[in-house]
């Protein structure tokens, strides 16, 4: 319920202690839209050309999510794009409204995606198919890192602020990374075993990020962690590029 616009039955209701259990299931959903994304493009492709098909596969996923991410992401960039404190990253990170640094973050790192995954819809469906599926879990388990990892932000909460896992066990991290593997395992076996090489910056990112909100903001919030989803995201189809380029 609280990472898709699935409908869900009307007993289950938010609660923290849901959210937070929830964050096992993250990489999980990033199942349901890349296949859900996979789908429509293997759908539309049949009527249209790669280039639509690919920009409507890219929507389906964008509104199975209600666009959860791609906000987190323009929030990051107008918040530390046009604060220089804590106090006022988080006050601009809260407005609703879309700054200049969010709505070029937004198209540029929309742009991206499109490039890369139009290049990668070069080569056979199926390979297609493993990398939407890997990038979606794997980028959603780097942002559960953070949840592990590093301090939520926000020290008083309030009506305007997103709700947000908070914390979770052990047990539930190793679940999330489960989920999380089975994908991207199945891509390495699959493809090439140097495709375990996409980690190396993967890993980058995370310490990159995790270390530039900490200086920032003290840690995390719900805006942070969709950021780390959306770059870690494009990151996995630029580095699946590069190293198809030369196995």
């Amino acid at each position: 319920m609280f990472y898709t616009r699935i409908p869900c039955p009307k007993w289950v209701d938010h609660s923290a202690e849901n959210l937070n259990r929830a964050t096992r299931y993250f990489p999980l959903m990033g199942w349901i839209v890349g296949g859900g994304a996979a789908l429509v493009y293997y759908g539309t492709a049949q009527i249209l050309s790669p280039a639509i098909s690919l920009l409507l596969s890219m929507i389906t996923g964008i509104l199975i999510t209600g666009a959860f991410h791609e906000d987190g992401f323009a929030d990051v960039c107008d918040g530390f794009g046009g604060g220089w404190t804590k106090m006022k990253i988080l006050e601009i990170m809260k407005d609703s409204r879309l700054g200049t640094y969010g709505a070029a973050g937004l198209g540029l790192m929309l742009s991206l995606k499109f490039a890369a995954l139009y290049e990668i819809t070069r080569l056979d469906f199926p390979r297609f198919v493993w990398v939407l599926l890997s990038a979606h879990s794997l980028s959603r388990f780097v942002a559960v890192t953070f949840i592990l990892t590093l301090p939520y932000s926000r020290e008083n909460e309030d009506s305007k602020a997103k709700p947000v896992a908070k914390g979770m066990r052990m047990s539930d991290f190793i679940v999330a990374a489960l989920w999380a593997l089975i994908p991207f395992s199945v891509l390495c076996w699959w493809v090439h075993p140097l495709m375990l090489l996409m980690v190396l910056p993967l890993l980058v990112v995370r310490w990159y990020l995790g270390r530039y909100f900490v200086k920032w903001i003290g840690g995390y919030t719900g805006d942070c962690l969709g950021a780390v989803q959306q770059v870690s995201e494009v990151v996995i189809y630029l580095s699946f590029l590069i190293l198809w380029k030369y196995i």
